[in-house]
């Protein structure tokens, strides 16, 4: 009889619920991404959702779409007008504009976060905000550099901008998304 006294007098964590009411045709676009298996689960989706959240600052936002991120305006732009810029530029020229991108992510990350990205201890955290900021998905594996989604699907310009950003020599190894690029030396140690 004691020990049963005893549970009930132990507090009960509270648990707290949120509702969140969707309109027919959101319900149906979050089905869908869950069908295709873009999304594991609504769950998971709306997770994602605030950690993005959180992470870009968007109280910040001065108008829809931008935001200042320490010394960089960040915007969300659309690819293809992306595309258009970077198929204008000669392809024997797409390492070195790619270089440059890198060098200038290199600087806002330094700017911003804190974060060297030339050391390899700091890679994971500038990984994390490049997937928040809608780059692709980065992983490092043994020597490997592996891009999955990447929002350009362009290995040279791609393997500069990896070079550019964490002082690195690269080799690409598969052209096709996922990108897969081998770590040659580091140009910094």
């Amino acid at each position: 009889m004691q020990s049963s006294k005893k549970r009930l007098e132990q507090p009960i964590e509270e648990i707290k619920r949120t509702t969140l009411i969707l309109e027919k045709g959101e319900r149906d676009f979050i089905d869908h991404l869950i069908q295709e298996g873009k999304e594991p689960g609504i769950k998971p989706l709306i997770s994602k959702m605030l950690d993005i959240y959180r992470n870009m600052m968007i109280y910040d936002w001065h108008f829809p779409g931008e935001y200042y991120f320490g010394i960089s305006r960040v915007a969300f732009v659309n690819v293809e007008l992306i595309n258009i810029l970077i198929q204008n530029i000669p392809k024997d020229k797409w390492h070195d504009v790619g270089k440059k991108i890198g060098d200038a992510l290199k600087v806002s990350m330094d700017a911003t976060l804190g974060i060297d990205a030339s050391k390899q201890e700091n890679w994971e955290a500038v990984f994390t905000r490049l997937s928040i900021q809608g780059f692709g998905y980065f992983y490092l594996k043994d020597k490997y550099l592996l891009l999955k989604t990447p929002f350009l699907n362009d290995a040279p310009l791609w393997e500069g901008i990896l070079e550019g950003l964490f002082g690195i020599k690269l080799e690409t190894t598969n052209s096709m998304p996922p990108l897969v690029f081998e770590i040659k030396n580091f140009l910094n140690g």
